[in-house]
């Protein structure tokens, strides 16, 4: 006789429940001012994420870094995001991801807003379902490998150039394997001297790339890269203003000969596949928590795979680390030393130190992290009850 009952995996039966989604946020003020290209930050703020199952596991992540529009994010998610899972099948992640969509659909609201929201969701969806089968994230995705090399994104511009190789000496003493390095607000030329500056603190075993964060025109970054020509910067990562990115991205790799990164700033699939696609890039570096989650970034993976474009992590190690590692085109561990991410340094009570540049991934069930709760407590940004 054949049964109607549909198989589940062993151990998880097929009636676990999202039961009720806690949120969160959370703002942590900088000890100085940092300035990029033509951003300044003064806040290191995220959102924690809790959603609770009816076998009692209980996913939790931290995603994010949109200050200003922090407390629009948690409202979507209570309001709008919490309404369309309470209910649902905790394991089915491609529904949940699927059901979360209507928010998006709101075309007089940035909806970029929305895919946050969906990824701080999905993110905490991913580890209950990892700790359910007591499996680290990046083993359940691929695990193609267990450690990543740690990279600081650092080179904030300040006063004296004398100050860059102090910069660049305290990321070895943290334990760094390499620097993403801000540039993109002085001329081609001014800055392409504080990089050679900075190589030259690092030395030759340091990784070292550079980020305009769209500061440069096209001929101005072109003209950067072949000052720096000699100095073995891994990629370029945003070289050009946004108004013509994409094409003028593919000129700038093509004339070069510099690798070329971008991602960060698009929000949705279709963008990052337009990115691969027109040749703009050879580092896709989109950033989970700001795409809508795990389950959207490993797709973009594929699509990278496809045309044997790496996969970068902007920031967010936290959740990048599993993703990384679990494919075979993962790059490097990006974060920030401690005085521009706090977080990182403090919210994590069991987090990984650095040595000799490596980072080995957590090997707990789901992210595999144990939050200081009092911490989060600190810093929670009041806001009207849900």
């Amino acid at each position: 006789m054949t049964s109607n009952h549909t198989p589940t995996t062993s151990g998880v039966p097929d009636t676990v429940t999202i039961e009720r989604i806690e949120v969160t946020p959370v703002r942590v003020p900088l000890a100085r001012r940092f300035s990029g290209s033509h951003y300044s930050m003064d806040n290191r703020v995220t959102i924690v994420t809790r959603v609770y199952t009816s076998d009692g596991v209980v996913g939790e992540s931290y995603n994010g870094d949109s200050d200003d529009e922090l407390l629009q994010i948690v409202g979507i998610i209570r309001n709008e995001l919490t309404p369309l899972l309470v209910g649902t099948t905790a394991t089915s992640i491609e529904a949940a991801w699927e059901s979360m969509l209507p928010p998006t659909y709101n075309i007089l609201r940035d909806r970029g807003l929305s895919m946050q929201a969906i990824a701080c969701v999905d993110s905490a969806i991913w580890d209950s379902i990892g700790k359910r089968l007591g499996v680290p994230l990046f083993q359940l995705w691929g695990g193609y490998r267990d450690t990543l090399t740690a990279i600081c994104i650092g080179g904030y511009y300040t006063d004296h150039l004398s100050e860059i190789a102090g910069q660049i000496n305290s990321y070895r003493e943290l334990g760094f394997g390499g620097c993403k390095f801000k540039i993109g607000k002085l001329s081609p030329e001014d800055d392409a001297v504080r990089t050679r500056l900075a190589r030259e603190a690092a030395g030759d075993d340091f990784v070292l790339m550079v980020d305009a964060n769209q500061g440069y025109t096209r001929s101005e970054a072109i003209r950067f890269a072949r000052l720096t020509d000699d100095l073995n910067v891994r990629w370029f990562e945003e070289p050009v203003r946004w108004f013509n990115d994409r094409l003028s991205m593919r000129d700038v790799r093509l004339s070069t000969g510099l690798s070329v990164a971008a991602g960060q700033s698009e929000s949705t699939r279709a963008g990052i596949r337009d990115l691969i696609v027109s040749g703009a890039v050879d580092v896709c570096n989109c950033d989970a928590s700001w795409i809508g989650g795990p389950t959207e970034w490993l797709r973009m993976a594929a699509i990278a795979s496809a045309y044997e474009v790496d996969m970068a992590h902007h920031e967010e190690p936290q959740v990048s680390a599993h993703l990384l590692a679990a494919i075979p085109h993962g790059t490097y561990l990006e974060t920030f030393d401690p005085e521009r991410d706090p977080l990182f340094w403090s919210i994590i009570a069991n987090r990984q130190e650095f040595v000799d540049g490596i980072y080995r991934v957590p090997s707990g069930p789901g992210l595999g992290l144990e939050l200081d709760h009092d911490y989060i407590a600190r810093y929670e940004v009041a806001m009207a009850p849900a």
